[in-house]
């Protein structure tokens, strides 16, 4: 099979795995910077490079989490034990977390949301990246990201929005496939 056939096979078949599906080990430090250097490779108008990264250790996400507990437990004092252990593990599931955060900001000539759809495809480019070195991936935000009393948690600047936190670790359970769009139906041709 040819390079373009297994892409195409690749992207025929690609699928996140969840958090709950992934173990140890994940991508160590070097294939960590390997993973930015490729997830970095995306259209990028104007050479803004209206994002950035933020790798968490897992001393920092046992503290971010107990920190976010405490958020829910604010907000509701008759939490069960069961949300709050949800709530705990969010970021603690997968060997490895990394924040991707929009810089987007008003610009001459680059429109802000072109600016926000790079920091969107850095994030789909470090899962594909993360794919291609044997680990599972997973895209995902979760209400902390819009929750203005997380932001100091998650180290956000002022301006900066969260695009994602990509989970990556080995996959322990095949996720099976989910319900994917019928494509001639969300497809429209415009003729001359």
């Amino acid at each position: 099979m040819s390079e373009n056939q297994n892409l195409i096979e690749y992207l025929r078949n690609r699928r996140s795995t969840p958090p709950a599906m992934m173990t140890a080990p994940g991508p160590n430090r070097q294939e960590i910077e390997d993973l930015l250097a490729l997830a970095s490779r995306v259209p990028d108008h104007g050479k803004l490079v209206p994002w950035r990264f933020v790798v968490y250790s897992r001393e920092a996400r046992e503290r971010i989490s107990d920190a976010l507990v405490e958020l829910v437990k604010a907000d509701r004092p008759d939490a069960s034990e069961e949300l709050l252990t949800l709530e705990r593990n969010r970021l603690l599931l997968a060997p490895v977390v990394i924040g991707v955060f929009s810089t987007a900001a008003p610009h001459a000539k680059i429109p802000e949301w072109e600016q926000m759809l790079s920091a969107g495809a850095v994030c789909y480019n470090l899962t594909i990246a993360a794919n291609s070195l044997g680990y599972a991936a997973n895209w995902l935000t979760q209400w902390f990201a819009y929750d203005e009393r997380a932001r100091p948690l998650l180290g956000l600047q002022p301006g900066e929005k969260v695009a994602g936190f990509i989970h990556i670790g080995t996959q322990a359970t095949h996720p099976g496939d989910r319900a994917r769009p019928v494509v001639s139906e969300i497809t429209s041709w415009v003729d001359a």
